[in-house]
C-alpha cells in the first residue's frame, strides 16, 4: 500500500482529478448495480401474476399493483389500470406516460460514465505533457548524469503514471457505461413487451364488454 501511494504521488497534480474520476466511477457503478438488482428482482413473477389477475379480476389486479409500487413495472401498469372504464387508446397512452416517467431513473448517471470515458485519457495526456515539460526543463547539456538526472527521471515517471492511470480509469468507465447502457436497452424492451401484453388483454376485455352491451 505505501508503494502504491508513493507511485500515485509521483504522478503529480494531474493524478488528483484522475483519482476523483476513479472514485466516481466505482461509487456510481456500485449504486447502479444495487439499483438494477432491485429492478430485476421478482420482476417477471410480478408481471406473470398481474396478467393472470387482470384477466380474471381487474380490481384485484389494481390492489396487487398498489402493494408492489416499489417495482418500476408495477408503477407503469397502475397508471393505466387505475383509470376507470378506460378506452384502449386511453389505456395505451397511460402506459406510455408511465413508461416515460421511469426512463430517467433507468439511464441515470450514464452520461457521467461517458464523460469520464472521454475525460480520463485527456487528463492522462495532460499529465504526460506536464511530466515531459518537467523532464526537458531539467535536462541540460553536460549535466545528464549529474544532479538534474533525478528531476528528469521524476518527470518521466509523472508522465507514464498519469498516462497509465488515465487509461485505466477510462477503461473502467467504458465497461460500466456499456454494461448499464445494455441493461437500460433490455429493460426498455421488456417494458414494451409487458405493456403490449397488458394492452392486448385490455383490448379483448373492452371488446367483450362492448358485445355484452350490444
Amino acid at each position: 500500500m505505501p508503494k502504491l501511494f508513493d507511485t500515485l504521488v509521483a504522478g503529480g497534480y494531474t493524478i488528483i482529478p484522475l483519482l476523483f474520476c476513479s472514485f466516481l466511477v466505482v461509487s456510481l457503478a456500485i449504486e447502479r448495480s444495487i439499483f438494477w438488482s432491485r429492478i430485476k428482482k421478482n420482476q417477471k413473477r410480478l408481471v406473470r401474476t398481474l396478467l393472470q389477475m387482470f384477466q380474471n379480476d381487474p380490481t384485484a389486479a389494481e390492489d396487487f399493483l398498489q402493494q408492489n409500487l416499489n417495482s418500476a413495472i408495477a408503477r407503469i401498469f397502475v397508471e393505466a389500470i387505475s383509470i376507470p372504464k378506460a378506452t384502449p387508446t386511453e389505456f395505451s397512452l397511460a402506459l406510455d406516460v408511465g413508461t416515460q416517467a421511469e426512463l430517467p431513473s433507468l439511464k441515470r448517471f450514464n452520461n457521467i460514465f461517458e464523460i469520464i470515458v472521454g475525460l480520463a485519457p485527456l487528463l492522462g495526456l495532460l499529465g504526460t505533457v506536464t511530466g515531459l515539460i518537467q523532464s526537458f526543463g531539467s535536462l541540460k547539456l553536460g549535466d545528464v548524469g549529474g544532479s538534474k538526472s533525478l528531476d528528469v527521471t521524476g518527470g518521466i515517471s509523472e508522465a507514464l503514471i498519469c498516462t497509465a492511470t488515465g487509461l485505466i480509469v477510462a477503461v473502467m468507465a467504458l465497461i460500466a457505461a456499456n454494461v448499464f447502457r445494455s441493461l437500460y436497452t433490455s429493460q426498455v424492451a421488456y417494458f414494451d413487451e409487458c405493456c403490449t401484453q397488458l394492452e392486448l388483454q385490455h383490448l379483448r376485455s373492452h371488446r367483450q364488454q362492448v358485445k355484452n352491451h350490444v
